[in-house]
């Protein structure tokens, strides 16, 4: 009887160990299975932070209304619409929101309309919120401002309408300084005037400054709209937000 068991044994043996090594393997995927999962929730939790960085806004902002130095090209803006307009609006944003590019798309025909009227003077004082995703805002502000000064504000405002119609997601592959000289020539700027600054980052020193302006008038987030110097908030979705600015400069 025992030589007929004999070979019962290792069989037994191999198959124990091999059934061990398949819950090992099995708890192996398991881990990877559960370790992707985290990883990928880090992964959206980090972005919603960035994101809600972005929308973040401070109802207690101390800022001078639009057009305080009312020359087009302000310190660290660009305001459009008639110097004497009976009501102020001021946008903090960043290049690479997508809430600004929203914004801007959804306010541009009403504030356009309104300022020719003459009843609101606008302006727009880009700054960078979002470097933590990239230098592309800051990049996109140094061109902005290279544009203002070299080719004037209705160039400007024109380039501003052109890097939101053409605003990149984040953390995407963002333009080079190429497709931002090839933007503002179509905005109307003469390339050899902005290629240098653009290229050089010339403006970099007034993005800081900018920023740091932004951040010590209290503004945390972006979009922040002022309306006649006060944080204009409206429940809702961006377009929500667009109609009652419209509604509210029209009374």
């Amino acid at each position: 009887m025992s030589k007929k068991n004999t070979p019962a044994a290792p069989r037994s043996e191999r198959a124990a160990a091999a059934l061990a090594q398949q819950h090992a393997e099995e708890r192996r995927r398991r881990l990877f299975m559960i370790g992707g999962v985290i990883v990928a929730m880090l992964v959206v939790v980090v972005a919603g932070v960035l994101i809600q960085q972005s929308r973040d806004t401070s109802s207690d902002v101390d800022a001078p209304v639009a057009g305080a130095g009312a020359t087009g090209v302000e310190e660290f803006g660009l305001s459009y619409g008639d110097e004497d307009a009976p009501r102020s609006v001021v946008i903090y944003e960043d290049f690479l929101c997508p809430y600004c590019g929203l914004l801007e798309q959804a306010t541009r025909e009403d504030l356009n309309r309104l300022a020719a009227d003459g009843k609101v003077r606008v302006e727009y004082r880009p700054f960078n919120l979002l470097s933590r995703m990239g230098d592309y805002s800051a990049r996109a502000a140094n061109a902005f401002r290279v544009v203002s000064n070299e080719s004037g504000p209705e160039v400007a405002k024109r380039f501003h309408e052109i890097l939101f119609d053409n605003q990149p997601a984040e953390g995407k592959d963002y333009p080079d300084d190429d497709q931002l000289i090839a933007w503002a020539v179509e905005a109307g700027a003469e390339e050899d005037a902005v290629r240098p600054g653009i290229e050089d980052q010339s403006e970099m020193d007034w993005v800081e400054a900018a920023t740091q302006s932004a951040t010590d008038s209290g503004v945390r987030g972006t979009p922040t709209i002022l309306l006649d110097g006060e944080v204009f908030e409206a429940s809702g979705s961006v377009d929500d937000t667009a109609d009652a600015l419209a509604r509210e400069l029209e009374r």
